[in-house]
């Protein structure tokens, strides 16, 4: 069967290019024609192309001259694939020029058929205007009115599948239903839904395949429909008329196109949320996501919220749009009569014969459409709200999973902040808010806030686990490399400047002095430049500095990264959000409390696992140590000061530790400091410290008290290995030992009165030195805390240092007083001199170890009942006469030899015994103590001792008269 011209296709025939009209065949150019112009090349031509073959098989003789069969074959290959590439690509270019000729011919065809039909209108018209004042036509018999009523309907129910594909792929979704509605109606007009009663059908079947394709249209409306409710960029207008599509198609209340909208943007947010994330892409699907969440609240207010009755309408915020779509659509608005039919149709020449049931068709609800009530879109919203919630924190806790840093999600949450404050989001958001859930909506404190925090929370664990990790780690390494005893030779430089800090003191390097020292002064450096000099004077030596600055910069990356999480200056930028940004979606710093608390835990934590591995290498030192005799040369002795100095002096060689537990406030804690001291001093009131100062405090007390621990096994091993030599020396019985440590005695002359008045001059020999074995005790006493930076030892460890060492000379007197009590047959006696030796050594003792906390506040001192036993047990064996005699001169010995040895031992004594007994005759402005070195006239001026200038002549007395109570004892 053939069709006339301008007649549409068939609907099984829609995707087939129609054929092009018959092109005018041009006549074959004769054989003859051909051969003359072929023979027309003229003879230069003829020549040259000869040449070039000529040249050709030159070239393929040297071809095969120079390569071999292989390399041939290679050549061949790569012409015939570069013969085969230029042939595919003649190919595409003569497609490409063929499909565009055929497009042109359509085109023209079509061009054609236009202007014969816009012809055929005008001839129409003519032809109606010149009848109409002659008499009417002849009235067409009724079965001949009802074969073209018939054709008519015929003729538009197979235009109507071609009309509705057109429709569906410009996206025009309610039109396509309005003329699918159509179909429907032409087809029971027709009565094509009951086959075998249809007369059409039996004498027209290939209408069965046209019902057959128009259940297909259904479906595909439907399915685009529901498509474009997923969109978030698309207009409130689009969205309206694919609901008012799907409603009719289905014959559907406004509640469910509520349903089905809200379901569309659910699967919208769970295909979002199952996009393939390649980094940066995650802040692009969270940003997407937000958008898509509030584009569907506001798109829920403008199609489905309907202003209360007596309420004017707000321009800025249009509501009600489905129902004044769906109005128009049904025709119950005037502005939607005059059917479903389009302009184009009312102009062909069949149109006059539809009937008027099909050219006036609207399509209708079974129901009416009523509003939906507020309270029903409250609930549905909120309901839906919460159904979404789950699957958003789960999605987005799987993208956070892939953000790396803190600086990505600071990256995000400004993202989506500058996305909710932008003006289109934010302008009317309140006002939607109100109308439809009654309650404003912050999706970032509802949802993603609390996903952010964990997500930083794991990110801040992360690291400092890592932290603990490396340094747990690098302290191990450091330890074992001190382990190292000093006589090996292989020892690099940093390691024996830890067996011996004073060979560091000594030692010059180019870092002593940083390279702008003659330039710039010490108050305009940063603060965080250190110099060698400071380090040395410190006593922080090489290995000490490279642990801290390996933990103080992996403390500064991670501050580094979370501090693009916070602001830049939190006061500041406090007081300027409110005027700055009048309309900010949230606060996106409001948790900055939270997350410096997660910084401080965290940090603490990993400060905590340091120092429990520090524990765990000194529990294990002690226990080793404890038994050991030669312990002061024992190498576990310096991974043990290592460790006490590293706890020492890792508050102040890590900087960043300070930040990372005081947070932004660290930076004004020396104002602060200063403040409460101004406040002290004028109030005298305790001032309140904050929390997070108070941890700070902690974990110095913390990293002091380790500290401590350490140097305390340090100066127990130290005082053991000393006195057990100095105890084994003065145990030796025989005379040859007591010889050997003995030391020359003073000469002195003393006048005495007989019974007779007569004055008598003798002589008395008096100890004026301490024994040997005295003397080495004090200075490897001394050479041991100079080789491990005596000046920079605690206080409270020196006198530790001292008052054991005091205990355990005591206990060593103690039993040499149980030796003699003995008197085992050939033991050496005790003798009146070398009692008076031991008086003299012990007494010397008592003053240098005396540490000056154990002093009382009186004037008096309390001795301890063991030194009182040893001094009574020594005394008996000096006779009493010669005692009293003795007793002035040997005090005088005495305190000459402590002025004497004062600078000698003043690792031991410090600046506090450091005295003069010439001080009362000094004058009340001197600033300065003298040390005096001979009892009688000097012939040089008297030295002075470097002492804080706090100290007056006062304090310098009463350090004076302490002494000469040391020395009437």
């Amino acid at each position: 069967m053939t069709t006339a011209p301008g007649a549409r296709l068939c609907p099984a025939q829609r995707w087939r290019r129609p054929a092009p009209p018959p092109a005018r065949k041009r006549p074959p150019l004769p054989v003859a024609k051909m051969a003359a112009a072929a023979s027309s090349t003229s003879a230069p031509s003829r020549l040259r192309a000869g040449a070039a073959m000529a040249a050709r098989g030159a070239e393929a003789e040297a071809l095969f001259e120079a390569h071999t069969a292989a390399e041939l074959r290679a050549v061949e290959r790569r012409l015939r694939a570069g013969i085969e590439q230029k042939r595919e690509e003649l190919r595409q270019m003569v497609g490409e020029r063929y499909r565009d000729l055929i497009e042109a011919a359509d085109t023209i065809a079509e061009m054609r058929l236009s202007a014969e039909r816009l012809l055929g209108a005008v001839r129409g018209l003519q032809r109606g205007g010149a009848a109409r004042p002659g008499p009417a036509a002849p009235a067409r018999p009724p079965a001949q009115e009802s074969f073209y009523r018939a054709a008519a309907q015929l003729k538009l129910l197979l235009d109507v599948p071609e009309k509705v594909w057109g429709a569906v792929e410009a996206g025009r979704y309610l039109p396509a239903a309005r003329l699918h509605l159509l179909g429907g109606h032409l087809r029971r007009q027709l009565q094509l839904d009951a086959p075998r009663a249809s007369p059409i059908l039996a004498r027209f079947p290939i209408l069965l395949r046209q019902v057959a394709a128009a259940s297909h249209l259904r479906s595909t409306i439907l399915q685009e429909s529901k498509a474009l409710l997923k969109s978030q960029t698309v207009s409130d207008q689009a969205v309206a008329e694919a609901l008012c599509a799907i409603m009719l198609l289905e014959d559907s209340s406004p509640r469910q196109a509520l349903a089905d909208f809200l379901l569309a943007r659910k699967l919208a947010i769970q295909q979002l949320l199952n996009q393939p994330h390649h980094g940066a892409g995650i802040k692009a699907q969270v940003c997407s996501l937000m958008e898509l969440l509030t584009t569907t609240l506001y798109q829920a207010h403008a199609l489905f919220y309907t202003m209360p009755e007596g309420m004017p309408p707000d321009p800025a915020l249009p509501c009600g749009l489905l129902f004044s779509t769906l109005e128009s659509t049904t025709g119950q608005h005037p502005a939607g009569r005059g059917g479903v039919l389009e302009d184009e149709v009312k102009l062909s020449s069949w149109f006059r014969y539809l009937p008027e049931s099909v050219v006036e068709f609207q399509p209708a609800l079974r129901t009416l459409a009523h509003p939906i009530s507020q309270d029903y879109l409250r609930d549905t919203l909120q309901k839906w709200i919460a159904m979404c919630s789950d699957d958003i924190r789960a999605g987005v806790s799987n993208l956070l999973v892939y953000v790396k840093s803190m600086k990505g999600l600071a990256g995000i949450r400004d993202a989506v902040w500058e996305l909710l404050t932008s003006e289109s989001i934010s302008q009317n958001w309140e006002a939607v808010c109100r109308r439809l859930l009654d309650k404003p909506a912050s999706f970032w404190e509802d949802l993603l806030q609390q996903l952010f925090l964990d997500r930083l929370e794991t990110l801040t664990k992360e690291g400092f686990d890592s932290i603990s990790s490396s340094s747990k780690q690098l302290l191990t390494l450091a330890l074992q490399e001190l382990e190292v005893k000093s006589g090996t030779s292989a020892l690099s430089k940093q390691i024996q400047f830890e067996h011996n800090v004073a060979l560091f003191l000594w030692s010059e390097s180019s870092s002593d002095l940083p390279f702008d020292a003659a330039w710039v002064n010490v108050a305009n450096r940063g603060q965080f430049a250190k110099s060698g000099l400071s380090m040395k004077a410190q006593a922080l030596t090489p290995c000490v500095q490279s642990f801290c600055s390996a933990l103080d910069s992996k403390l500064k990356a991670r501050l580094d990264d979370l501090l693009s999480y916070l602001p830049a200056d939190s006061s500041a930028a406090k007081e300027a959000a409110p005027a700055a940004q009048p309309r900010s979606a949230f606060d996106r710093y409001a948790d900055t409390g939270t997350v410096e608390g997660l910084l401080r835990n965290h940090c603490v934590t990993c400060i905590h696992h340091v120092l429990g591995c520090v524990r765990d290498e000194l529990q294990s030192a002690r226990s080793l140590l404890g038994g050991q005799a030669d312990a002061p040369s024992d190498a576990r002795l310096n991974t043990v000061l290592f460790m006490a100095r590293l706890c020492q002096s890792l508050t102040e060689l890590c900087p960043h530790l300070k930040q990372c537990i005081l947070g932004q406030s660290g930076s004004t804690e020396t104002a602060l400091k200063e403040t409460r001291s101004t406040k002290k001093l004028g109030k005298g009131k305790a001032q309140e410290v904050s929390p997070m100062q108070a941890k700070w405090q902690a974990v110095k007390a913390e990293l002091l008290q380790q500290s401590l621990f350490a140097y305390q096994i340090w100066s127990s091993a130290v005082t053991k290995g000393l006195v057990q030599c100095f105890t084994r020396t003065l145990l030796l019985d025989t005379a040859g030992s007591v010889l050997a440590t003995a030391t020359n005695w003073d000469e002195i002359e003393i006048q005495e009165e007989t019974e007779s008045g007569n004055s008598i001059t003798s002589k008395i020999r008096l100890p004026v030195q301490p024994s040997w074995y005295v003397q080495c005790l004090l200075f490897s006493l001394c050479q041991e805390v100079n080789r491990v930076g005596g000046h920079t030892l605690p206080k409270v460890t020196l006198q530790e240092l001292l008052r054991a060492c005091m205990a355990e000379v005591l206990a060593a007197y103690e039993k040499l007083m149980e030796e003699k009590q003995e008197k085992k047959a050939g033991t050496f006696p005790m003798t009146q001199n070398r009692a008076l030796q031991l008086l003299y050594d012990l007494r010397y003792l008592s003053i240098i170890l005396t540490a000056k906390s154990e002093e009382a506040k009186t004037s008096r001192i309390k001795h301890d009942s063991g030194l009182e036993k040893v001094t009574d047990f020594l005394e008996g064996h000096i006779d009493p006469f010669d005692l009293d005699v003795f007793t002035p001169h040997l005090n005088s010995n005495l305190n000459r030899l402590v002025q004497r040895t004062s600078v000698l031992f003043g690792l031991l004594t410090g600046t506090e015994n450091q005295y003069t007994s010439r001080s009362g005759a000094l004058s009340s402005q001197e600033l300065h103590n003298i040390l005096p070195l001979a009892s009688s006239q000097i012939r040089f001026g008297l030295l002075p001792l470097s002492m804080s200038s706090s100290r007056k002549s006062k304090s310098a007395t009463r350090s004076t008269e302490r002494v000469q109570c040391d020395a009437d004892l």
